[in-house]
């Protein structure tokens, strides 16, 4: 990937490699070797359902046996809203999630929200962001 980042400095390089994250978070959801890579090792995650994972591992292990499932055909996209600094190192990201129920009985209706707002909590790791928390709040 070609850095276009090179001319930012300070919050505007900031935002851009949180931009980034993001985009690379939506990219690898079907990646099990990626996703979990971009997030910390004691990260928590509550999903669209409800489900609450602690660490990368229960997160990669829950991911595994999504993607072996008729769940593999349940992606989402991801529009940041706000970005926010809560200190150098932390950042607050407001998401808007939208989920694509492509598994064929979804035709019939999906148990899934649709949409759902969602926040990250990303910590700064050397020169990188990871995903220290990540909340989807279903919208009706």
């Amino acid at each position: 990937m070609t850095n276009t980042n090179s001319a930012l400095s300070g919050r505007d390089l900031d935002e851009a490699r949180i931009r980034e994250l993001v985009a690379r978070s939506q990219e690898a959801q079907t990646d099990p070797e990626v996703l979990p890579a971009l997030h910390t090792d004691d990260v928590v995650i509550i999903n669209i359902a409800g489900r609450r994972l602690f660490g990368r591992e229960a997160f990669a292990s829950a991911m595994a046996g999504a993607l072996s499932s008729p769940l593999k055909n349940v992606r989402t996209t991801l529009e940041v809203e706000k970005i926010g600094f809560a200190g150098p190192d932390t950042a607050i990201v407001s998401l808007t999630k939208t989920v694509h129920d492509e598994r064929p009985e979804a035709q019939e209706a999906s148990e899934l929200p649709l949409k759902g707002a969602m926040s990250y909590v990303l910590t700064r790791d050397g020169g990188d962001w990871r995903i220290a928390l990540a909340q989807t709040t279903p919208i009706g």
